[in-house]
């Protein structure tokens, strides 16, 4: 009886010996929740996110894992995704911080009109230039890469814009506020609304076009809804672009050991920033080819005509630096400082 008894206590103790064991070795994986407002099929999701959390788990030896959640799975609205992150809803987001109009005005310069060509090379004057000036904005998370995108065009569903006077009380959708301001200057009638809300938006006729880069265009569908494409010259700068963001909730970072934090910081920065640009700039090529198989459209300004949308939106720049001016910063400063630093990686 003794013997018996004694055999069970000897189970029971290696029963909580391996229990002790295994909730120890959870203890050492993190689990980073990671929320985004593109579909699972965006260019982004596939080429961006979740290699970036692959790497990530595969350098930590599996201590840091993600849980995706895109399309806005956990609820809320793209603009309220860095605030998520910056309160600890979730743990990064990738986001347009500007969505938020007027919070995030010195790192909005690098969506003035017509300032950059390509992500990849953008894309790292935009950290360089952030880390210098603007990280005050960023306060309660961690940037981890900063980008812009592929740059923005005018996918119209119908009207083909060839000249400025053709959108003249046009509807377009606008993704920022200087992209409203942008299209104001240019003669049409700006509709503010996130991505997502796009496709349908066109298709209702609630809006005649976007203000878009073919970077999102194949997940959104954009060459099935929109039938007319507007560009500008090759090798002119776009439009307008859009500033991105991978960004990590600061406690959350804080908070890992010194050998994840490593892991992390060897994922992030410049050179995760001009990966992340190329990976925009990657996707137009075949983006614009499903567009030209179905027959669209497509509108190549001329340069005269390009001409005359850069001086129509020269106001746009004037605008904000008498703007930021009023809030004791100088504009000029900042809006040269960011050609600059995009002139530096060309």
């Amino acid at each position: 009886m003794q013997t018996a008894t004694l055999k069970r206590l000897a189970l029971l103790a290696a029963s909580l010996a391996l229990g002790a064991g295994g909730t120890a070795a959870q203890a050492q994986e993190t689990i980073l929740k990671v929320h985004h407002f593109l579909a699972p099929t965006s260019n982004i999701h596939e080429n961006l996110i979740q290699p970036w959390c692959a790497k990530v788990q595969k350098e930590s030896a599996g201590k840091l894992k993600c849980q995706l959640y895109p399309a806005m799975q956990l609820g809320g609205t793209p603009p309220q995704l860095f605030d998520q992150a910056r309160d600890g809803t979730v743990d990064i987001v990738w986001t347009v911080p500007t969505y938020q109009a007027g919070r995030f005005m010195k790192t909005e310069v690098f969506e003035m009109p017509f300032i950059t060509e390509h992500a990849e090379k953008a894309s790292p004057a935009l950290w360089e230039y952030v880390q210098k000036n603007a990280l005050d904005e960023y306060r309660g998370v961690k940037p981890l890469l900063l980008h812009v995108n592929d740059g923005n065009l005018l996918h119209m569903g119908k009207v083909a814009v060839r000249r400025l006077e053709d959108l003249k009380g046009l509807k377009v959708r606008a993704p920022t506020r200087l992209g409203t301001r942008i299209l104001t200057a240019l003669g049409a009638t700006p509709i503010q609304m996130p991505v997502p809300a796009v496709p349908e938006a066109i298709a209702k006729g609630v809006v005649d076009g976007a203000m878009l880069p073919w970077e999102v265009a194949t997940s959104l569908k954009m060459q099935e809804i929109a039938k007319v494409h507007v560009e500008t010259p090759a090798g002119h700068p776009k439009v307008s672009t859009i500033v991105f963001g991978l960004l990590m909730n600061q406690a959350k970072y804080d908070s890992l050991p010194p050998d994840l934090k490593k892991v992390i910081d060897a994922n992030s920065g410049l050179e995760a920033s001009r990966w992340a640009g190329k990976v925009a700039d990657a996707a137009l090529p075949p983006a614009r080819k499903i567009a030209q198989d179905r027959g669209n459209t497509f509108v190549t300004l001329s340069a005269e005509e390009t001409k005359r949308w850069v001086d129509a939106t020269a106001q746009v720049d004037d605008e904000w630096v008498k703007e930021v001016g009023a809030k004791g910063l100088n504009g000029r400063a900042l809006l040269d400082e960011a050609r600059a630093a995009i002139r530096r990686y060309q």
